[in-house]
């Protein structure tokens, strides 16, 4: 039977990192919402030019399409095993909507990690990126340093700060996620899904502690 995983996270605690080292250690596929808009508006398939026609007027794009991305990719092949979602669902009624997809397949939800960490320790490692100017090395002021401050390592251009990568735009993303997700949490606790992963820990003990919760 296949296996279906939701994950959650807030920025900056290493969700999109696990959910590749989850998929590359239980062969299951990894599904990212935000990739599947991206290749679907790149390659101009039909829901793809329907979220993008959205998307231009600043609108958001409805549950019904999304949820029609989903299932187009979930029903392909290579997800037989199952599956990793990433950045879906974001409430309660996509996470519905998911269940009865889930049913269509003879599957469901199986468990929830929830990666989280505190607001500071988020902010610390979101919020200290810096970027090269001429080819976009990234660095961190605190993780990964420049050797000269302000300076790119390999190609020597200055280095500027993203405005989505400064502290205040960081907490505010950091403070938005939490209040749009509680709901979300609560849903699944309910269930009985969910397992909270402390994500301050090392990224190695972090993939440690999340195989330990697949397992059980």
């Amino acid at each position: 039977m296949a296996t279906y995983i939701v994950l959650l996270g807030p920025p900056g605690v290493g969700k999109g990192t696990q959910a590749v080292v989850l998929a590359q250690a239980t062969s299951l596929v990894h599904i990212s919402s935000g990739d599947l808009f991206r290749v679907n508006i790149k390659n101009q398939t039909e829901l793809g030019k329907l979220a993008k026609s959205y998307m231009d007027k600043g609108e958001l794009v409805p549950d019904d399409v999304t949820i029609a991305m989903i299932r187009d990719r979930i029903s392909q092949p290579d997800c037989k095993a199952g599956v990793i979602f990433d950045g879906f669902p974001r409430t309660p009624k996509q996470a519905q909507a998911l269940e009865k997809m889930l049913g269509e397949l003879g599957g469901h939800v199986d468990v929830v990690p929830y990666i989280t960490a505190d607001e500071q320790v988020l902010i610390e490692r979101t919020g200290g990126r810096w970027s090269c100017r001429a080819q976009g090395h990234v660095y961190h002021e605190k993780f990964n340093p420049p050797k000269e401050a302000g300076v790119c390592d390999v190609d020597g251009s200055v280095l500027y700060q993203r405005d989505d990568d400064k502290k205040e735009t960081v907490a505010n993303r950091i403070h938005v996620y939490f209040e749009q997700t509680m709901p979300l949490v609560d849903y699944y606790h309910k269930a009985g899904k969910l397992i909270e992963i402390d994500g301050a820990k090392s990224m190695e003990q972090v993939t440690s502690d999340l195989l330990a919760a697949l397992k059980k």
